[in-house]
């Protein structure tokens, strides 16, 4: 029996509702990471750790919400936060008091905070740092990073994919983007020469919470480069906020951006996402901006809803203590070593596993010269952002479901705070039976 008749044998009741889903959704899904071919898993319930398809088999999940769930599903304090706003208000149409205090302990984290203003969503946040960036500064072009992802808007859709042609797109709307390398002299010369930048943005891990990752001294340097040049260097750590550290990857490279755009572990895992920064710049949206050009208007209905507070509070003052960060990050190092022992041992040219404490990545392809644990170099970007063979990764994903893992599109993943050591030996077992039956396969 084939590696795919076994996968849709295995899950036979996920085959029956993708195929309801391809007659309602675009492509049968309703987010582009939540595609697979020949058809995604529908889940059922989730508990720690763990999830369970409709048919009842139970992964090890690595999606953690896409990042959101740094305590794992369903953690207490997240679910009483939950349970005792729900009947109180879920939306309110007005200010809270619990609004205050989600923005207090983002401000108590973040050493940018300044100002918050909430949003709903990761890319709304971005959205609204573009807008706030080119007001503060009169200027209206943008440099952003080719790989690096800030959210589907057309804005910064352009150089997120390197084989996205960017349709729907409007020409001057990418005519107002520079889409540039990792590269500090580029962006050096980039700004000597050009004075409508408004800012700079950049996931400050590297491109997709750091499936390419940036070298130590990249942030350090953009931040002095984007000072000399009177540039607002904007930072996007919906993936890495609070969960590098408390205070997210720019606190602890020492860097103070001048805004951050924060979502995911905000919220608790509920929908949410704000935006921070200099009091000057978040202040153009106060009803009392008088300036030359005027304030700027930013609704948004579920804008810090109080149950997404709730729940963003509850996760915030857990954060705070270090102590979920620190065991995620533990068992996702534990995870890196182990799996480029998996790789070693059999011997398999071009696997690697790498990541950032507890964002890993795993990178396969036969075809490059990289040995486990180190970071592909010299690797088309495209072939990086793929995470190498994507038939090869194709099969893994499929091999992984079979054996009871679930990993960000079968290649990368979060580790969460509930993730215990017996979690990470079984997920090894797992992978290495995987290759295995991969490896079958192609015989």
């Amino acid at each position: 029996m084939s590696l795919e008749q076994r996968y849709r044998q295995q899950f036979a009741g996920s085959a029956i509702l993708a195929e309801r889903a391809r007659q309602r959704f675009p492509g049968g899904a309703t987010h582009d990471g939540r595609y697979a071919d020949p058809f995604p898993l529908f889940m059922e319930r989730a508990s720690g750790p763990y999830k369970w398809d409709v048919d009842d088999n139970r992964m090890i999940d690595y999606w953690c919400g896409h990042g959101a769930l740094l305590l794992g599903h369903g953690h207490p304090l997240i679910v009483e936060a939950i349970e005792q706003q729900a009947p109180v208000s879920t939306h309110l149409g007005a200010s809270h008091r619990l609004e205050l205090e989600w923005a207090d302990l983002i401000a108590e984290l973040i050493p940018a905070a300044e100002r918050v203003r909430f949003t709903a969503s990761g890319s709304e946040a971005t959205t609204l740092a573009l807008r706030l960036a080119r007001a503060a500064t009169g200027k209206t072009t943008l440099v952003r990073f080719a790989g690096h992802f800030h959210g589907w808007h057309d804005a910064l859709a352009p150089g997120a994919d390197p084989d996205d042609p960017n349709r729907g797109v409007l020409p001057e709307t990418l005519a107002n983007l520079i889409i540039l390398p990792t590269d500090l002299d580029q962006v050096e010369a980039t700004l000597a020469t050009r004075n409508d930048v408004a800012a700079v943005i950049l996931e400050p891990t590297g491109a997709s919470y750091g499936s390419i990752p940036l070298p130590a001294d990249f942030l350090p340097g953009l931040r002095a480069i984007t000072q000399r040049y009177g540039v607002l260097l904007i930072a996007d750590e919906v993936v890495t906020g609070f969960r590098v550290t408390p205070g997210g990857a720019c606190a602890r490279a020492g860097v103070m951006p001048d805004l951050v755009c924060l979502a995911k572990i905000v919220a608790g895992g509920l929908p949410g996402g704000a935006l921070v920064g200099r009091a000057d710049i978040l202040d153009l949206l106060a009803h009392d901006e008088h300036g030359p050009r005027g304030r700027i208007r930013q609704q948004g209905t579920f804008n810090a809803n109080p149950l997404s507070a709730a729940a963003g509070i509850a996760m915030l003052r857990a954060v705070a203590t270090g102590e979920p960060g620190a065991m995620a990050a533990q068992r996702g190092t534990m995870l890196v070593r182990m799996l480029n022992d998996v790789f070693t041992a059999r011997r398999l040219r071009g696997w690697t596993a790498f990541g950032d404490g507890s964002i890993f990545h795993i990178f396969a392809d036969p075809a490059t010269d990289v040995e486990p644990g180190e970071i592909p170099q010299n690797v088309p970007l495209a072939t990086l952002k793929r995470g190498g063979d994507t038939h090869l990764l194709h099969r893994l994903r499929m091999a992984l479901h079979l054996n009871g893992v679930d990993l960000m599109r079968g290649r990368s993943g979060f580790v969460s705070a509930v993730h215990s050591e017996a979690d990470i030996h079984a997920t090894v077992a797992a992978v290495d039976a995987a290759i295995e039956m991969v490896l079958r396969e192609e015989d």
